[in-house]
């Protein structure tokens, strides 16, 4: 945003652009590809527990926000309700990509990364919903016109999504591409597919976007890894031009009045409206306050806010380009305050986990004959799976380390051969025992030889 504002009307470049409409297909688009990459890339046995919560975070949570957030405003700034309500809206979705980059850089707690992963994917949605039936209709809403379109919205965007996903990957099981460099192309077309299939249907395409890539990123694919690092460039670039495109967009001379508004706005919404959302949405599910209080201040606001916020600049609505100014001065402000001090906060709620090692690199190709696949298995530099003799890994029945590549060279091991850090293990392994065989390299990755008597089962 830095960059969009140099090279924008008020740098020295002076490049023009106020095309509000573009921008906002810009956005859009942009914000398909990193809910895309974020499906993609998210662990369904990481996030299932706390998908509950999180929908209960992402739904009524977001409700809560929006009219916690409006209702200040209105009193404070004299803002009339649809400009009050348009800016709480576009506050309410924690943004993403800012969650998905910065949280899976902490050694946090399985169930709260999930929870904070599963609302950032599931909360864009129903705000995209409100924004639009805000900003499109001549009066106040019909409250239940729109409840009843949320439901259905977001009801068929997941059933497309499970949908599309599911059938894309037996596609891709069972059909041979000349290239593996398709496979991760051909994953993302499906996800982009589900988005545009579902919006023809007048349904959630951002929730049918996730929902897919969650499907297609756990289902038994070849080339994974590949695929996964695909997402994440696609992901990262998509990030990047609409970060710049925002900050063209934004007039320099108009942010320094509204930062006031900014800074009294983002406090009620980081202090008040985020902390209440989250203790009310979660009330019945078994969340420890500790976690409670690290998962509201972790609710990070990034692009998402930005782009919702040109939908009423589209349909030239009063005070819509103040809108725009104080929702780009909060991004900017709060997410450079609640970014760096994650670490500090989680430490406070007694969430951080300093014993948490790297997560193993598994990719694994199908040997169809033998019903089978075959797992290359990478061993970090802090995994104790240095030091471990093969037959100490007791895997399952069915799979076996059948090649070791140790310093540029292979060897075939014996049973009695020791594990190096850097070592990548070639394992053959039937389909019924792989998800046994990868929870046991993880639990000795993570507590070494003796993991079943620590109570680690790799999950």
């Amino acid at each position: 945003m830095g960059l969009g504002l140099f090279i924008g009307v008020g740098g020295p470049l002076h490049i023009r652009f106020d095309d509000a409409a573009l921008a906002e297909t810009l956005g859009l688009a942009a914000l398909v590809l990193i809910l895309a990459e974020g499906g993609l890339t998210t662990s369904w046995r990481h996030v299932k527990p706390s998908v509950p919560a999180a929908l209960s975070v992402a739904t009524v949570g977001t409700l809560l926000s929006i009219v916690i957030v409006a209702l200040p405003a209105i009193w404070l700034f004299g803002l009339d309700w649809r400009t009050a309500f348009l800016l709480a809206a576009a506050l309410a979705p924690t943004d993403a990509a800012a969650v998905f980059s910065v949280l899976r850089r902490l050694p946090l707690p399985s169930r709260v990364t999930g929870l904070l992963e599963a609302e950032s994917g599931f909360n864009d949605a129903p705000v995209v919903i409100i924004v639009i039936a805000l900003a499109t209709s001549e009066g106040a809403p019909d409250l239940l016109e729109l409840s009843g379109m949320l439901v259905y919205e977001l009801t068929m965007g997941v059933a497309m999504g499970v949908g599309i996903g599911w059938l894309g990957a037996q596609a891709l099981r069972r059909v041979a591409l000349p290239a593996s460099g398709l496979y991760p192309i051909a994953v993302l077309a499906m996800t982009v597919g589900a988005y545009g299939a579902t919006s023809i249907m007048h349904a959630s395409g951002f929730m049918a976007v996730y929902v897919c890539g969650v499907v297609l990123g756990n289902a038994r694919l070849p080339h994974r890894p590949a695929t996964r690092g695909f997402a994440e460039g696609v992901g990262w670039l998509a990030q990047i031009g609409l970060f710049v495109m925002l900050g063209l967009l934004a007039s320099p001379g108009d942010l320094p009045a509204q930062i006031i508004p900014a800074l009294v706005i983002g406090s009620i919404l980081l202090f008040v409206a985020r902390p209440l959302s989250v203790l009310i949405s979660t009330l019945g599910f078994r969340i420890p306050w500790g976690e409670r209080m690290f998962i509201s201040w972790a609710g990070l606001r990034g692009a998402v806010p930005i782009v919702l916020a040109t939908i009423p600049m589209v349909e030239q609505l009063p005070g819509s380009d103040r809108n725009f100014a104080i929702i780009f001065n909060i991004v900017v402000v709060f997410t450079m305050l609640q970014a760096p001090t994650l670490p500090l906060v989680a430490r406070l709620c007694r969430l951080e986990r300093d014993d948490e090692t790297r997560e193993l690199d598994v990719e694994a190709a199908p040997l169809e004959e033998l019903h089978a696949d075959l797992l290359e298995v990478r061993i970090p530099p802090d995994s104790r799976l240095a030091g471990v003799e093969i037959f100490e890994l007791r895997l399952p029945a069915g799979a076996s380390v059948t090649l070791v590549v140790r310093n540029a060279s292979s060897f075939v091991p014996v049973p009695t051969t020791r594990l190096q850090a850097g070592d990548t293990l070639l394992v053959v392994t039937t389909e019924q025992v792989r998800e046994t065989a990868e929870r046991r390299l993880r639990a000795v990755s993570r507590r070494g030889k003796l993991a079943g008597w620590f109570g680690e089962t790799g999950t």
